[in-house]
């Protein structure tokens, strides 16, 4: 019985002390996560509230008490805005430029600069010292790269390409693709790198070519980084604003007016802060769309 006692109490000693412990790390997870909730809710979740009313309201940005509710009206009028649409357009025609060239040529580099060759630090270095350079310094250095007396139409010819309608937005995505692969090469080679050896190994033995074993090693050991730079390249070739704003200001003809810079004009030249806060959110909504199907197609079976 004395016994049965004992083993009781020691029972119950391990519950308390297993409560102790949960309560501790419930404080210590809490300590941790409370700063960021609030700069968060500071800075992220206040201004996407924030917006979400400014856009169902003529907004009056001096006076916002004076506001006037309008519901959907912002809405309706985005849908039937011609202006919109075609900013909307020149935006996916932008991702179709950029975005292929970007993660493929990314892989491809990460893929050359791990094989045994000399000097594969400075290929690194020179790789990726685009990608510390600002947006306002990579847009100015291209503008000068495609105007009139610059190197790109002196050997391809032209003219200025920024002033063309048919060659102002690839001029913006061949500037974004150099400074951009930057950063999905520093992942895809790090993800390289991490593939064991003894896999290739293991083919080798088999008889199994290059191609082989990229298709059926590489490509599946690096698929969690891959899908992750195949959403965030989608994710910031959607919200590109920097390079078509610096290096045509929408032009020529609102040819490479893009949703973030027709928002930005809307908003502070057209003072419409209302509807530019429902062009937000219509862009919103879009890169969550965007990002769900990306996933869907090729991350579903990444564990």
């Amino acid at each position: 019985m004395a016994q049965a006692n004992q083993q009781s109490d020691a029972s119950d000693s391990g519950l308390v002390d297993l409560s102790k412990s949960s309560t501790r790390e419930w404080i210590a997870g809490a300590t941790f996560a409370i700063p960021y909730l609030l700069i968060a809710g500071t800075f992220l979740f206040g201004p996407l509230a924030l917006a979400l009313y400014m856009s169902f309201h003529d907004w009056n940005a001096l006076e916002p008490a004076q506001s006037q509710f309008i519901g959907l009206e912002n809405y309706r009028i985005l849908l039937s805005d011609p202006d919109f649409w075609n900013a909307l357009w020149n935006t996916v025609y932008f991702v179709a430029l950029s975005v292929p060239p970007i993660i493929v040529g990314s892989l491809l580099l990460a893929l050359g600069v791990n094989r045994d060759v000399r000097g594969k630090w400075l290929l690194r270095t020179v790789f990726f010292s685009p990608y510390v350079l600002t947006v306002a310094v990579v847009g100015l250095l291209w503008s000068e790269i495609f105007s009139a007396s610059g190197l790109i139409p002196y050997y391809l010819g032209g003219g200025n390409w920024l002033t063309s309608h048919e060659l102002a937005m690839p001029a913006i995505a061949i500037a974004t693709v150099w400074w951009q692969l930057a950063f999905n090469f520093i992942i895809l080679l790090a993800a390289r790198q991490n593939v064991p050896d003894r896999l290739y190994e293991a083919a080798k033995l088999d008889g199994a070519s290059s191609w082989r074993m990229m298709r059926d090693i590489t490509v599946p050991q690096m698929k969690n980084p891959l899908v992750f730079i195949v959403i965030v390249t989608f994710v910031n070739s959607f919200q590109v604003f920097g390079q078509p704003y610096i290096m045509t200001d929408g032009g020529p003809s609102f040819s490479t007016t893009t949703i973030v810079l027709y928002l930005y004009e809307t908003a502070f030249t057209g003072r419409q802060f209302g509807y530019a806060a429902a062009v937000g959110y219509v862009l919103f909504m879009l890169l969550i769309a965007v990002s769900a199907t990306s996933y869907y197609f090729l991350g579903r079976d990444t564990q």
